[in-house]
C-alpha cells in the first residue's frame, strides 16, 4: 500500500503543494495534520504508524515533514525499518530500501553522533572551567524527608508501586531513584 504524510506547522498554512507533489506515487492513504513538528507525539503520524504494515511505502514530500530534529527522524525511520516499511522523501531523492537512500540515513546518523559528542565535549569543557572558577556547583541535591523516603520504600518494597510511581511520587527522575536505592542496597550489605 502507498501511504502519504503530510504535515504543516500552522492551520493558515497550505499543504496543497506537498499533496500535489506526492500524487504521482498512485497514494492509497493520505494522513494530514496541521501541527508543529517539534517532536513525533502527533495524531496523524501516530496512527500513521500503527495503520502501516510490512511492505508498505510511506510518501513524504520532505523529511521535515516527518520530524525537525535529526534524531527524531532516525528513530522514526529505525521504526519503519523495523517493520519492513520502505520511506521515500521526495524532496531529498531519498528511498530507504535502496543502498544509496540507506547510505544517506547512515550520513545523517553519523553527523548527528558527531555533533552530539561535539555537544557533550563542549558542555564538559564549560563544566571544567565553572568548577575552576568556583563557580560550578553541580546540580542541588534532592530534598526528600526520610519519612517520605521511608513510606515510597516500604510502598515500593511491597510491590504497591513500581519505580517508576516511586519516582514520581519522590518528585525524581528515574535515574536519582535507581542510585538512591542502589546506595540503600550498598549500606545493607556493607
Amino acid at each position: 500500500m502507498n501511504i502519504a504524510y503530510v504535515r504543516v506547522s500552522t492551520i493558515e498554512q497550505n499543504e496543497a503543494r506537498q499533496v500535489e507533489a506526492l500524487r504521482v506515487h498512485q497514494i492509497d492513504k493520505w494522513f494530514n495534520e496541521k501541527v508543529s513538528g517539534k517532536d513525533t507525539n502527533r495524531p496523524q503520524l501516530q496512527a500513521m504508524l500503527d495503520f502501516a504494515r510490512e511492505g508498505d511505502t510511506i510518501y513524504i514530500h520532505d523529511f521535515s515533514r516527518l520530524a525537525r530534529s535529526t534524531s527524531d527522524l532516525l528513530k522514526l525511520v529505525e521504526t519503519l525499518q523495523a517493520k519492513n516499511i520502505r520511506l521515500v522523501s521526495n524532496k531529498e531523492n531519498i528511498d530507504t530500501h535502496t543502498p544509496t537512500g540507506k547510505l544517506m540515513l547512515t550520513m545523517i546518523a553519523a553527523i548527528n553522533e558527531f555533533e552530539r559528542m561535539n555537544l557533550l565535549e563542549r558542555q564538559r569543557e564549560g563544566i571544567a572551567i565553572a568548577k575552576r572558577n568556583g563557580i560550578y556547583k553541580g546540580r542541588r541535591p534532592v530534598a526528600i524527608s526520610p519519612e517520605e523516603w521511608q513510606s515510597a520504600y516500604t510502598d515500593y518494597h511491597t510491590r504497591k508501586v513500581n519505580k517508576v510511581q516511586m519516582a514520581k511520587r519522590l518528585g525524581i527522575s528515574r535515574t536519582t531513584l535507581n542510585k538512591l536505592l542502589k546506595n540503600m542496597e550498598d549500606k545493607s550489605h556493607g
